[in-house]
């Protein structure tokens, strides 16, 4: 059957139309979050049993108690079986996402005297424990192990440890491995979906409970985590990915077909658009993306031209560039490139994307797995209020302030009138004149 790649004319779509190209997979999450319910408790009640149960039930893999986690001897096997072109590539890509976060690190104390006898300031220390996801069920993504684990080990976290599906063989992905072995990781579990949030969350006889868990995944994944909560910090919230390619007439039409095929070819929950006000631009990507499609494997393929030729994907023809941008901006997309030969010019009024890639020689593939800027990113609309993974992700900020003798006698009068007025009258108390005598008995 021939598909049709959705084309549509956003200025000529009424309201409810054009809020429905919003719509990501994610929006209606009742179904996932019933579905999930059952796997939680079996795995909070039963541990490893569970897990077992559900690497079979769900992975079609058979693993026992005792082969949930990797040992040494797995990594080992790994570099070994692993073309040494693709260990030079993961090295290449750990070395630059190393070097992105490192920078980004802040100072771990930053304390100074803002006003005479105040010293006020902010202090960072990692957290204690995390649980990095991994999926693997369209794919192995040792990528996303770099993406997730490196940030975690500048940042200083004492225990973290990668999860991620087993295979058919009941054995881990040998990149995955690698990738983990190169960020310093050396705990690995084979568990995924659901059950590998809950066994994050509570623990399981091998697995170890964490403090929060980061990583993208299917609406199972992210139901999960919803559920889990107020058990388990869920992290970024990264599901089914996303992307927008925004052109203008200078864009290049062979550029913008590649580049509108790499977030469509992750699965059919996927969404990606083409942005234009460039009638021939929109009708020439149209007619190269079938051309591509048939140098991808049919799987691939197939994803992409679901996506595409389906509710959340396609290409969306806007009057002008103003009217882009604006739809972009309440899009909030995961990923947005920008082709244009000047995308500087657009990138002030470019504010809700969760990551912006500048320009043709720039696309997405260089970020999901060598550019250096974390590649796990808010999804569904949550791009307008969060930010993608970074070592901040990893840290605790704690506010520390300090009062001299000289400095507290005003600050006090004032914290006196407010806590008066907000009819607090311990904090009253604890600024009026019994503590001025008390402190004079020190």
């Amino acid at each position: 059957m021939i598909k049709t790649i959705q084309f549509y004319d956003l200025d000529k779509l009424e309201s409810h139309d054009r809020s429905r190209l919003l719509v990501r997979t994610e929006s209606d999450m009742a179904q996932f979050i019933e579905g999930v319910k059952p796997i939680i408790e079996k795995v909070k009640n039963e541990g490893d049993d569970a897990l077992v149960y559900y690497a079979q039930e769900f992975d079609k893999s058979s693993i026992t108690k005792h082969t949930i986690k990797a040992e040494p001897d797995d990594f080992d096997r790994a570099f070994k079986a692993l073309d040494s072109n693709l260990i030079d590539s993961l090295k290449f890509a750990a070395n630059r996402i190393k070097k992105f976060h490192e920078h980004q690190m802040p100072e771990l104390m930053n304390f100074s005297e803002q006003f005479p006898g105040v010293f006020v300031g902010d202090r960072f220390s990692p957290i204690p424990s995390v649980a990095c996801y991994v999926p693997r069920g369209k794919g192995s993504f040792p990528s996303v192990v770099l993406m997730t684990t490196i940030p975690a080990v500048v940042a200083g976290v004492k225990h973290a440890y990668v999860i991620t599906p087993p295979g058919p063989n009941g054995k881990i992905d040998d990149a995955t491995l690698v990738a983990a072995k190169l960020a310093g990781i050396t705990e690995v579990y084979k568990c995924g979906g659901a059950q590998a949030v809950a066994a994050a969350a509570y623990g399981t006889e091998t697995v170890p409970k964490a403090v929060k868990i980061v990583g993208p995944g299917s609406p199972w994944l992210v139901a999960a985590k919803k559920q889990l909560s107020d058990i388990i910090d869920p992290g970024t919230p990264a599901g089914p990915s996303e992307s927008l390619i925004l052109a203008d007439g200078s864009a290049s039409a062979e550029i913008a077909a590649l580049d509108l095929i790499i977030e469509s070819e992750h699965g059919p929950d996927s969404s990606a658009f083409l942005v234009t006000p460039n009638r021939d631009l929109a009708q020439k990507v149209i007619s190269i993306l079938p051309t591509l499609w048939a140098k991808m494997s049919e799987n691939r393929a197939d994803f992409s031209s679901t996506v595409l030729c389906g509710e959340k994907g396609g290409v969306i023809l806007t009057k002008d560039m103003d009217q882009a941008i604006e739809f972009v901006n309440d899009y909030a997309p995961e990923h947005l490139e920008v082709l244009s030969k000047e995308p500087l010019n657009y990138l002030g009024k470019l504010i809700t994307p969760g990551e912006i890639l500048l320009g043709h020689h720039t696309p997405i593939s260089l970020c999901n797995f060598d550019l250096g800027p974390n590649a796990v990113l808010p999804t569904s609309g949550a791009a307008e209020t969060s930010s993608p993974l970074c070592v901040y992700d990893f840290l605790k900020m704690t506010s520390i302030g300090y009062v001299t003798s000289d400095a507290y006698p005003e600050l006090a009068k004032h914290a006196h009138t407010i806590a008066t007025y907000e009819g607090f009258d311990g904090h009253a108390l604890a600024v009026s004149e019994l503590r001025k005598k008390a402190l004079e008995k020190l």
